[in-house]
């Protein structure tokens, strides 16, 4: 008999979650500016790396960390929850498109920098951004269909040694230079 409740119980709860699933909904222009941020943030770091003005970089990472803030509030309020992957992998970039198109893309804007093709920076920094933004999307479309495989996202301990990381790259290209 309790075998039957406690079954009924978690078939409740799944039915509830995929029914949240299907409810999410990002604010408008959230993936948008997602987008432009990323390319702001691209394009700064590069011509920041290639001329070695640290004021590009911090303005780039200010950029985003403030759109980063405001859609994820947006979102809270809109939704009334958080997703444990949304902030990871759709804000910060942790899923594997997002993470391979972004350091494609600031790899070549910052080879382009350096040999002062600029129109190619930009070029390579709306790529990136707009990979980012479609991955985003493609992440939120695969969390609705598929709630209980997609609801986690990465530790913190894990987001702060990848943050680490590449603050010691971005110093080492500064270093270099």
């Amino acid at each position: 008999m309790e075998s039957n409740e406690a079954s009924a119980a978690l078939d409740e709860a799944e039915a509830s979650r995929a029914a949240l699933a299907g409810r999410i909904a990002t604010p408008p222009w959230f993936f948008t500016s997602m987008g432009a941020a990323i390319a702001v943030q691209i394009g700064t770091t590069a011509a920041g790396a290639s001329d070695v003005t640290v004021w590009l970089l911090v303005a780039g990472v200010t950029v985003l960390a403030a759109v980063a803030g405001i859609q994820l509030a947006r979102f809270r309020r809109l939704n009334g929850v958080w997703l444990g992957g949304f902030a990871s992998r759709v804000v910060f970039g942790t899923g594997t498109v997002a993470s391979v198109s972004y350091a494609a893309a600031l790899g070549g804007a910052i080879w382009a920098a350096y040999g002062s093709r600029w129109w190619l920076v930009g070029l390579f920094s709306l790529a990136g951004g707009g990979a980012y933004a479609l991955s985003g999307r493609r992440w939120l479309r695969t969390y609705r269909s598929e709630p209980a495989d997609h609801a986690r996202g990465e530790s913190v301990a894990w987001l702060a040694a990848l943050g680490v990381m590449a603050a010691a790259g971005l110093a080492l290209l500064l270093i270099n230079s």
